[in-house]
């Protein structure tokens, strides 16, 4: 855990001293989106998400939609393997304000949960293939796809304000989530993205919570020398369900 704390902090920092030095679009977004995993034998399982997110002045235009499902393995109670399909919608594409765009994005993902003492973690690593629709003008998509690959490390750490989590509780959130991507046609991005995020979870139940702060998220466009900073109120649903028998 503490590699991956340190390699994301070092992230961060490089980027933010690129941010000093580059030109950079300064955004206002609302993030909101909804989490599900369900658990349906000591092996399988399935996870789905959601997301809506706007583009700027925090209420102004729509930006991103994204669904998400996918197949879970449960390696053990705290170790599970993922494979799934994302769709996204982003409207409108940045420089053209006529066009909305596609992207279709398998995706596979080793997720665990670490407990220290009343303290919680979860980390994950995730591969996904980005095949993102063509533009050919303002108001016109092309045929065919640009590809490439992404690799997204998150860690979120968990501190409980109660002495045990149930309905009511609440817990201090830190996350924190680099996103490197790579493949042929990856030229000046490399680094794409780092998202911050603190804030606090209301326990609904023991499983269940509602996440809500502020995010960062800091970004190197394609074109290498353009950045993006994005501040953002984050709100998020986190919902678990286990349809396993229960011994009597």
């Amino acid at each position: 855990m503490r590699t991956g704390i340190g390699l994301s902090i070092l992230l961060m920092m490089g980027a933010k001293e690129i941010f000093a030095q580059k030109q950079t679009q300064k955004l206002q977004q609302v993030w909101t989106a909804y989490f599900n995993q369900t658990r349906f034998s000591n092996k399988w399982g399935a996870w789905f998400d959601v997301h809506f997110r706007t583009k700027d002045d925090f209420v102004n235009d729509r930006s991103q939609l994204i669904i998400r499902p996918a197949l879970t393995y449960y390696v053990n109670d705290v170790t599970k393997l993922s494979a799934g399909y994302a769709f996204v919608r982003i409207y409108p594409v940045d420089g053209h304000t006529k066009v909305t765009q596609q992207e279709h994005r398998p995706w596979q993902q080793i997720q665990w949960h670490t407990k220290y003492g009343r303290n919680r973690t979860m980390q994950w690593f995730r591969l996904e293939e980005r095949y993102r629709r063509k533009i050919l003008d303002d108001f016109t998509l092309a045929e065919g796809y640009n590809f490439n690959f992404r690799l997204r490390y998150n860690i979120l750490w968990q501190v409980p304000l109660s002495r045990e989590i149930k309905k009511g509780a609440v817990s201090f959130i830190l996350n924190d989530e680099v996103h490197v991507n790579f493949g042929r046609q990856i030229t000046y991005n490399y680094f794409d993205q780092n998202r911050f995020f603190a804030g606090f979870a209301w326990h609904t139940n023991e499983t269940d919570n509602l996440q809500f702060g502020y995010m960062n998220l800091f970004q190197q466009l394609p074109a290498g020398n353009r950045y993006r900073s994005i501040d953002a109120a984050r709100i998020s649903y986190f919902q678990n369900f286990d349809l396993r028998k229960k011994k009597s």
